[in-house]
């Protein structure tokens, strides 16, 4: 009987080990492939955020006035301190545009559907439907004509802030990498700083 299970024996432990590694194996595929999912989702984030329009058109919204005497002229470099998007704090700009205007954070939900967007910096008093001219109050209702991002253009939206001031259309390479960013609307002064 002992002799019977000692010829048994190297089987029954090679069927093991190999029951074993395929588990581990498996193991480490789900592994893996949780990863992707992982990874998927957070390249999916990286779109829903990214929605933004990096690079725009060098046309501005109709009735935009140019900044008679902007702090950063046109042509000159300054360095981005904003970080709308990633890769945008820290540029180095060069200013393709500047402008007096009347400039507002506004909450709104997407004509697209999705979850409402809070804040966002910034849409400019020409960029509002049927802007007059006087600037709108916190609170107040409107109606937005922009196209920064995706189910923008039309969404009714409601004035966060609102503040006169200069703002500036960019040209900048990000950080990150990546192609450079044209016309880049809208960076206001305060968020851009002298080369040094």
């Amino acid at each position: 009987m002992k002799q019977r299970r000692r010829k048994w024996f190297p089987f029954i432990m090679t069927a093991l080990f190999l029951m074993l590694s395929a588990c581990s194996t498996n193991q480490d595929e789900n592994k893996a492939n949780n990863d992707n999912k992982t990874e998927k989702s957070e390249e999916m984030d990286g779109m829903d955020h990214g929605d933004m329009n990096h690079s725009g058109s060098e046309e501005v919204p109709e009735g935009l006035k140019e900044a008679s005497s902007p702090k950063y002229e046109v042509g000159s470099k300054a360095i981005i301190k904003a970080d709308h998007m990633k890769g945008m704090k820290g540029a180095e700009a060069t200013i393709t545009g500047a402008y007096d205007t009347v400039v507002y954070t506004v909450t709104y939900t997407p004509t697209t559907g999705g979850e409402k967007v809070k804040n966002h910096k910034w849409v400019i008093h020409e960029e509002l439907k049927d802007f007059g001219e006087k600037p709108y109050k916190p609170g107040e209702e409107v109606v937005l004509n922009a196209v920064h991002m995706k189910g923008m253009k039309g969404a009714r939206a409601t004035i966060d802030s609102a503040e006169k001031m200069t703002v500036y259309m960019v040209d900048y390479t990000p950080t990150s990498g990546g192609s450079v960013v044209k016309n880049h609307k809208w960076v206001t002064e305060s968020e851009l700083s002298p080369v040094e």
